[in-house]
């Protein structure tokens, strides 16, 4: 969600709202508790994808609960989330899909941004048809076929070309460009956020009706509705550097946090505490399916994940 991959509440801190990336951007609005001074407060930036709102509970639920802190929250979208961080309106972001260009401006030339370390999840983006439909083609899998069956896809907005379904515009993809470059006869169709993208794939499925999409692991959607990648050309390091000439399949990426410097070295136990912050992708799928499958709020999703991973959360604190 993502210039490497994927491939991202308003201020909440119940994170309840399940909205995509096109919710409202937060990032002109700075949080009074954001970079504040000897005082026990944390704000986080929270994507609206359902996968780092699950990291965002989590570490909020400790925050509050173990280390005595206020946590605010606020929504920003992914580039926009580097310049808040950088500014101190926020402090700090928990799950990164790689911004190379930000990287170097904010960590490496500015230094107002300290890596945090990574989360713990490897994250990657592909091209995704359902499995009954890959079982009925198997040769649907690879994309050298895929004009083969663009009939398949078709629908009132891609008009007589397939539809591949993306999320939000605000998204970073490089799926128009994959498109154009592979010559390949469909139309990239934005479904406006996470949640309607997941209400469609739902809807198609239901109904076990051919989709093509562009989507993202770790993602507890699989659990609802297998889905089985399509084969692109091999990424290779270097072949998404320049946006418009991308035809090469997404990397896989390691997901990474990032503190504000000044919070980063001033943070106390906060700051410790997030930089030890590492889970697996089994742990964030759990916890993203609580919220989104289950409809827990993300505070009870993240007190019952909590109640039952003392062992591993421990070692955060130490």
């Amino acid at each position: 969600m993502r210039v490497r991959t994927t491939a991202a509440v308003a201020a909440v801190s119940s994170l309840a709202l399940l909205t995509g990336c096109g919710a409202a951007d937060m990032t002109k609005q700075a949080s009074p508790f954001a970079n504040a001074q000897g005082s026990k407060t944390v704000t986080l930036s929270v994507q609206s994808w359902v996968g780092a709102q699950a990291n965002v509970a989590v570490a909020q639920y400790i925050l509050e609960h173990e280390l005595g802190y206020r946590v605010d929250t606020v929504q920003v979208d992914e580039v926009p989330a580097w310049d808040a961080l950088s500014q101190g309106r926020v402090d700090a972001l928990l799950e990164d899909w790689g911004h190379p260009e930000q990287e170097q401006r904010y960590v490496k030339d500015k230094k107002t941004i300290a890596p945090g370390g990574g989360l713990g999840v490897t994250g990657h983006i592909g091209w995704f048809v359902p499995t009954y439909l890959a079982k009925q083609h198997p040769d649907i899998t690879n994309w050298k076929n895929l004009n083969k069956y663009s009939h398949l896809f078709r629908t009132p907005e891609s008009g007589d070309k397939g539809q591949l379904m993306d999320g939000s515009p605000s998204y970073v993809t490089n799926d128009k460009a994959l498109v154009k470059n592979l010559k390949l006869d469909y139309q990239v169709v934005f479904a406006g956020s996470e949640a309607a993208q997941i209400t469609q794939i739902k809807q198609f499925a239901k109904e076990k009706k051919p989709f093509l999409t562009y989507w993202y692991a770790p993602q507890w959607l699989f659990k609802k509705v297998p889905m089985t990648e399509v084969k692109l050309p091999p990424y290779k390091e270097g072949c998404d550097a320049v946006p418009e000439k991308v035809a090469c399949a997404y990397p896989h990426t390691p997901l990474q946090k990032y503190l504000n410097a000044n919070f980063a070295k001033d943070g106390g136990k906060a700051a410790a505490f997030l930089k030890k912050f590492q889970w697996t992708t089994e742990d964030q799928n759990e916890v993203s399916l609580m919220i989104a499958e289950q409809k827990m709020t993300p505070e009870e999703a993240a007190k019952k994940w909590v109640d039952s991973h003392e062992s591993t959360w421990k070692k955060w604190l130490s």
